[in-house]
């Protein structure tokens, strides 16, 4: 009889936080290099986060507009992993330590998890018109803290927002009208939205 597997002992994650910068690339003081790694953390946990609920999203959606939404989550998911990749770089480079693990996230992340598991096409592409939403006020909001410290992270910044405005929109593309109505304006929550896109769109 085979020995029993047993399952090897889970310690507590590692730290979260990050370690005081001992370095940070010329020109730019200690302090100001600990506040942009700070909030880049921030935007890292974000991204991270927004690629794994896509990839949960692309598992799960079903309806005759299955094939489309499916196919065309991939390439997001792609563009918004390189972004958090360019993140975690840029992080280092300040002299800062790039946190990615699992437990780091769902400790430092400050959104609750996505609320829709199996549902149709335009509830998830609804659900997702919020979360894109949350995603890229944060970025923009964090825009104003780093253009001064750091213009090489406001940089930065800018072009992943024009990638993610551009997403959104393909997202909102799916339940505005003709007259440019969103069906999904006035929801505050994840399964609002995802109701009110079904109502006016059922798929």
């Amino acid at each position: 009889m085979p020995a029993k597997r047993t399952s090897p002992v889970r310690k507590a994650p590692a730290a979260n936080t990050q370690p005081p910068l001992k370095f940070t690339v010329p020109g730019m003081t200690l302090a100001d290099a600990t506040t942009v790694t700070k909030l880049l953390q921030e935007r890292l946990n974000a991204l991270n986060d927004l690629a794994l609920t896509l990839k949960h999203v692309h598992w799960n959606v079903v309806g005759p507009h299955f094939i489309a939404v499916h196919k065309m989550l991939d390439p997001q998911i792609d563009a918004i992993r390189a972004m958090a990749d360019t993140t975690a770089e840029r992080i280092a480079t300040l002299g800062g330590v790039p946190i990615g693990t699992p437990g780091a996230l769902v400790d430092q992340r400050n959104c609750d998890d996505y609320s829709l598991g199996r549902a149709t096409t335009q509830e998830h592409l609804g659900a997702l018109d919020q979360v894109f939403g949350g995603v890229i006020a944060d970025h923009r909001a964090a825009l104003d803290e780093v253009e001064k410290p750091d213009p090489v992270s406001h940089d930065m910044l800018i072009g992943q927002l024009a990638d993610l405005e551009l997403f959104h929109w393909f997202i909102r593309a799916h339940y505005k009208d003709t007259a440019g109505a969103l069906a999904t304006t006035g929801a505050d929550t994840e399964v609002a939205a995802a109701k009110a896109a079904e109502k006016a769109f059922p798929s």
